[in-house]
């Protein structure tokens, strides 16, 4: 369940739009560097709160990133990212999920080394790149694609069951923001909005001991809405279990 390899999306490019629009996104000028990484893979314990969804998606290919934080708020997002040195760079660039944190010399993203290293040619460019360990880029946003996966809610590991519940929602498709988190308590006939503990992780304590509707508030391109869980995660909820609500996301 990964991110469509950035060859399928060159040729998806080619072969289904108009030039014009393969072309046309725009880019800002950042930079971009690497943290240490035994497997070359991401952080699981990963400022967004993801935990092993943070170290692995997208084949690893991961960054924590600064300014585009947004106080959590930015987890979860897609981005282009390509260097710009033309001896040693890919046109394309890498695909790179945020998951995390980071701060580097004046850079937006700090990559894991498998992110890193697609920033290259090939890979001896790529090595030359890790030597230079701070290089420029320019990034843009992308949609989220995660080919056969539908957005599961995950019941965060420091949840305590049945009162204190904390959740974070993995394989969110789209370029949004999830700026909010509710649930409905059947008994108050009422939506309860939940605290940011922290990165993409929301909470709330006195949690209703019954099936639990959860509903999203979502930022994006076309504005602000909210998206709304087909299937409510079930009063027994397990700690560390996902669910598929299969959230309606436009």
């Amino acid at each position: 369940m990964e991110l469509h390899s950035k060859y399928q999306a060159v040729l998806v490019c080619v072969m289904l739009l108009f030039p014009v629009l393969c072309i046309s996104q725009d880019f800002t000028t950042s930079r971009a560097t690497y943290y240490g990484s035994p497997d070359s893979y991401g952080n699981p314990r990963g400022a967004c709160g993801y935990g092993e969804y943070g170290r692995t998606v997208n084949d690893g290919s991961v960054a924590g990133v600064s300014g585009l934080w947004k106080k959590g708020s930015g987890c979860g997002a897609c981005y282009r990212v390509r260097c710009r040195d033309a001896q040693y760079c890919d046109e394309y660039g890498s695909l790179v999920v945020a998951t995390d944190y980071g701060e580097g010399d004046r850079t937006d993203f700090v990559m894991s080394p498998r992110g890193y290293s697609r920033l290259g040619r090939n890979p001896e460019s790529s090595a030359e790149l890790f030597k230079y360990g701070v290089v420029a880029v320019e990034y843009t946003r992308v949609t989220c694609t995660f080919a056969g996966a539908n957005p599961l809610i995950r019941i965060h590991e420091s949840s305590k069951y049945p009162d204190y519940l904390a959740l974070v929602v993995l394989y969110m498709p789209g370029q949004f923001d999830i700026v909010s988190m509710e649930i409905y308590q059947v008994d108050r006939n009422e939506w309860r909005t939940m605290r940011r503990a922290f990165g993409a992780v929301f909470d709330i304590i006195d949690a209703p001991h019954q099936a639990i509707i959860v509903r999203l508030q979502l930022v994006g391109t076309a504005g602000r809405y909210w998206a709304e869980s087909k299937r409510a995660i079930p009063s027994d909820w397990k700690i560390g279990a996902s669910y598929d609500t299969q959230l309606n996301i436009d």
